[in-house]
């Protein structure tokens, strides 16, 4: 326990540490995350916050053994007391120090679960809202952007927005029984690695994708009358949890952003985005020969075209483009409403009161 408290040094430290600095100087605000993508996300979400008079230094939880992940970070800054001591995440998190974390399943789950509850009612913890950082990554809006990087050709031969809303609509039915069962403790029966394998539309033709999305409700169909026949009075649960999914600002339409992200990343939009991109290169390459242009000139300008080309996957990891959907907004809205309520001048403010 004194080695763990060691390590994980706690928020009040920092305010001290913070009082020693000149009123000029900016004050230090420590999140920790999971992992080091999520430094970037984070970053680049924290960074409309900075000012004058604040500053984030976003970092991993434990510079001593590399422990990463979720759990990691829950563990060494709330769960390590929290079941004997109510007051400990006040202890170890606070103004000065917060955590970052991916939503996962936590979000809808709605305190079912004690690691939800204190995903959920910590103030100082705050999480995506969709899955995980990679479904903002794959936010469906900005995928014809991500194409554009990755093949300088802006020619739209795909409509992402209503593709992902095609698949969202099939896997949604199943996505609540998944919600449904985790819930109530019967996630065995079903779990979030048998929702990926259903959810995996398989081969995927750019021109004709519609085969791709009856493949996905298919399975859906399938897995949905198995359920059926395994919880036969389930009916008025599945529909009570339908009602509160949509409730939290799910719909049949952004399924897609609240499954596993990393599946979501490597074996939904990674392999559709390559496509899509390699039609693209194509079509520009094409351009390229047929112009009317003498030879040598069409090899440097195609050499140029080919160094210019992009990775995809390394483009869709630094899209930003979700920062305008719904989610985020919420996710920002958190950190304003965390913010407004601990400046210095909020506490001070506080203390009077206190005392007085």
């Amino acid at each position: 326990m004194a080695n763990r408290l060691k390590e994980n040094i706690n928020s009040r430290y920092f305010e001290a540490a913070n009082a020693l600095k000149s009123k000029r100087s900016r004050r230090r605000i420590v999140a920790y995350v999971e992992s080091y993508d999520d430094i970037y996300f984070w970053r680049t979400v924290l960074s409309e916050f900075e000012d004058d008079t604040r500053y984030f230094e976003v970092m991993l939880p434990s510079k001593a053994n590399l422990t990463r992940g979720k759990k990691s970070v829950l563990m060494n800054f709330i769960e390590e007391r929290g079941r004997r001591n109510e007051e400990w995440e006040d202890e170890v998190l606070g103004r000065d120090m917060i955590a970052c974390v991916d939503a996962d399943y936590d979000y809808l789950l709605q305190r079912a679960t004690y690691q939800s509850r204190r995903v959920l009612d910590s103030p100082y913890v705050f999480h995506t809202y969709v899955y995980a950082i990679e479904n903002y990554q794959c936010y469906a809006p900005s995928l014809h952007n991500v194409c554009v990087a990755v093949t300088l050709n802006d020619h739209r031969i795909f409509d992402f927005r209503q593709y992902f809303a095609d698949f969202s609509e099939a896997i949604f039915p199943l996505f609540v029984w998944s919600v449904m069962l985790y819930r109530n403790g019967q996630y065995p029966k079903f779990t979030i690695t048998d929702l990926n394998r259903i959810a995996d539309p398989g081969g995927f033709n750019v021109q004709v994708p519609a085969p791709s999305i009856q493949n996905v409700r298919r399975k859906v169909g399938t897995k949905i009358h198995e359920l059926q026949r395994q919880f036969p009075d389930a009916k008025d649960e599945y529909l009570r949890t339908k009602d509160d999914i949509k409730a939290l600002g799910i719909t049949p339409q952004t399924t897609y952003l609240y499954i596993q992200g990393h599946h979501l990343f490597d074996t939904v939009v990674s392999p559709i985005l390559t496509k899509v991109c390699n039609l693209l290169r194509q079509e520009r390459q094409q351009e390229i020969y047929h112009a009317t242009a003498h030879r040598t000139q069409k090899r440097n300008e195609m050499s140029c075209y080919e160094n210019s080309l992009q990775d995809v996957k390394v483009m869709l990891k630094k899209n930003n483009g979700y920062m305008m959907s719904e989610p985020f907004r919420r996710l920002q809205n958190d950190i304003r409403s965390y913010l407004d309520k601990n400046t210095p001048e909020k506490k001070t403010e506080e203390r009077s009161r206190t005392e007085a």
